[in-house]
């Protein structure tokens, strides 16, 4: 069975970054995309970034409109593993980011197969 874990997360003033990172154990099989969503305090979860997986480098990417060209989503085939690098970081990315895979590229949460526990990102001013 596919487990997520997700790991970096922490706390960092505003306008400074962080990376978190998702690990995949077990083959995705038929896992084609990769996603970040985020729930903060008394929020419904919310879409992040989607990237599909490929067994080359690269991939169609997928932000939403709260952190374009803050945020960048990438991927390391070989350590089965997708990244979040959050530039920029406001305050309101205070949340616990949650990563999933999936077998579409999709915003929508019920769309993903595998999620993980979640990691704890807190921005501060």
């Amino acid at each position: 069975q596919v487990r997520l874990i997700e790991s970096g997360g922490g706390s960092a003033q505003a306008g400074n970054s962080l990376r978190i990172s998702c690990t995949a154990s077990g083959r995705l099989r038929g896992m084609y995309t990769m996603s970040w969503f985020r729930q903060a305090p008394g929020k419904e979860r919310e879409f992040v970034a989607a990237i599909t997986w490929s067994a080359w480098s690269g991939g169609n990417t997928v932000y939403a409109d709260s952190v374009k060209g803050r945020f960048t989503i990438s991927r390391d085939n070989a350590k089965n593993t997708v990244y979040l690098q959050m530039n920029s970081l406001k305050p309101e990315d205070t949340a616990v980011y949650y990563c999933a895979a999936g077998r579409i590229l999709t915003m929508r949460g019920d769309d993903y197969d595998y999620w993980g526990q979640g990691t704890q990102v807190t921005v501060s001013s």
